[in-house]
């Protein structure tokens, strides 16, 4: 009999990407055989940022499938996108399944995919593959996608997704984070209502895979969301992965990490030093970009600035006209940062970002404060978990044209460091967090049972 050898279908974005590559790792570190399986567009990216070389073993393959789409067409388009997988994909991972099959002694025994690629699953389905759906973002968002039908039968919305009640925020339980229906995730991943309905209908039909599966996994835990798990007890936690995860670099990245950033780091002082990240998505209005430059130098303190070279609408983002040097050394602005490594870093007081799933957990997870600027997506939901339910971090307020100017980042930014019952609890979670993946913890136990499950 060979080994266990499972083939790992994320949906190909940055934020899914990289929970899969932790949780490939940690299978791999146990024995067990990966393909890991990105679009041809992203596999490219990946091994631009890191290599060939993602592990040492043998054990973790990549391998890529084409998403449908034409060079040059705009990936961030996710309806656009969705529709092209749906199209696609099935045909692509049953071709790919029996190339892998026949030239390799090991089989393929399980099939692990993104819930938000139910469709991977389908296909295993029909070819007799145990299957094992898992959730990269948080509980609650995939109980608030499960609930689908009853937000239907609540009037909340109609069939297409519309909200019908748009003022009245709603709560699932008291330890839930409360939600405005113009949240729903659906809702904010484009302005776009063609869009809009296809991403409703997609969430919808992936539902099924949580019926379907023989294990359904979430990069969560017990600690932080346990009425999430109560309410879909077939759901079990494993996470966060980065709490576990001392590798080094993560693999998965789709840009280039400046390491330089580290080095800078070193230098500061301890607890002294503002991280700034919003992630693979995020675009800026000129103006808006504009005011969290001037916000930074009015803190008249140490900052660290990921900024992407995409990151603001139209092709180059401009810095307020002599900005770079006023702030000088106490200013350190990369393209891309080794993320995990920085927010464990002690030089770090706080991070600004734009909560999404992997960003809150990697903070929480090493203690850090944030001041939330949601996007898109889920990230408004995270955003209530961070400064509602756990109460480790604040909001940004924004003025009458829909901007966060420079003395509100300033405001914010002094507010969180005086802080110390914010910090008192941010401590407390990540002692919590990190008893969940630590021996014998809650997300500790169902990994192990899973692992075991694989090499039966």
């Amino acid at each position: 009999m060979g080994k266990p050898h499972v083939l790992v279908v994320p949906y190909p974005a940055q934020g899914h990407v990289i929970p899969f590559m932790e949780l490939s790792r940690h299978l791999v570190k146990q024995g067990i055989k990966i393909s890991f399986v990105n679009t041809e567009f992203n596999h490219k990216r990946v091994i631009h940022a890191f290599g060939k070389n993602v592990d040492d073993s043998g054990l973790l393959q990549l391998v890529s499938v084409p998403d449908g789409l034409e060079d040059g067409e705009d990936r961030n388009q996710l309806g656009k996108l969705t529709e092209s997988l749906c199209r696609v994909m099935p045909r692509q991972l049953n071709d790919l399944i029996h190339k892998v099959n026949a030239s390799d002694d090991d089989k393929i025994s399980c099939v692990l995919a993104d819930i938000n690629l139910g469709l991977a699953l389908d296909v295993a389905a029909e070819l007799g593959i145990p299957t094992v759906a898992f959730w990269p973002a948080s509980m609650f968002q995939l109980v608030l996608n499960l609930s689908i039908p009853r937000h239907i039968d609540e009037r909340l919305i109609d069939e297409n997704g519309t909200p019908l009640m748009k003022d009245n925020m709603f709560q699932l339980s008291p330890t839930t984070p409360c939600i405005h229906p113009n949240n729903f995730i659906w809702l904010n991943i484009d302005n776009s209502p063609s869009t809009q309905k296809i991403m409703f209908d997609f969430f919808q039909r992936n539902n099924k895979a949580v019926e379907t599966a023989d294990w359904v996994l979430c990069n969560s835990c017990l600690e932080l969301e346990s009425e999430g798990f109560n309410l879909v007890p077939k759901v079990l936690p494993i996470g966060p992965l980065s709490a576990g995860n001392r590798l080094g670099n993560l693999s998965g990245n789709f840009w280039l990490e400046d390491a330089t950033c580290m080095q800078w780091l070193d230098q500061q002082p301890p607890g002294s030093v503002t991280y700034v990240a919003f992630g693979s998505f995020t675009v800026f209005d000129p103006i808006q970009f504009q005011e969290l430059a001037l916000g930074l130098e009015l803190t008249n303190k140490p900052f660290l600035w990921v900024v992407r070279e995409d990151i603001t609408k139209g092709k180059h983002h401009v810095f307020p006209q002599g900005f770079v040097e006023r702030v000088g050394n106490r200013g350190k602005i990369v393209s891309w940062a080794p993320q995990g490594a920085v927010l464990e870093h002690s030089s770090i007081s706080c991070f600004i970002s734009h909560c999404g799933w992997n960003s809150t957990l990697e903070g929480i997870s090493n203690g850090v404060l944030f001041l939330c600027w949601p996007y898109f997506a889920d990230q408004f939901l995270n955003e209530s978990y961070i400064c509602d339910i756990w109460k480790v971090g604040l909001k940004f307020k924004r003025d009458e044209t829909g901007i966060i100017g420079k003395e509100e980042i300033k405001s914010k930014v002094e507010q969180m460091v005086g802080d110390e019952n914010i910090r008192k609890r941010v401590v407390e979670l990540k002692q919590r967090v990190t008893k969940s993946v630590g021996e014998g913890g809650n997300s500790d136990k169902v990994l192990k049972d899973f692992i075991r499950w694989l090499k039966i």
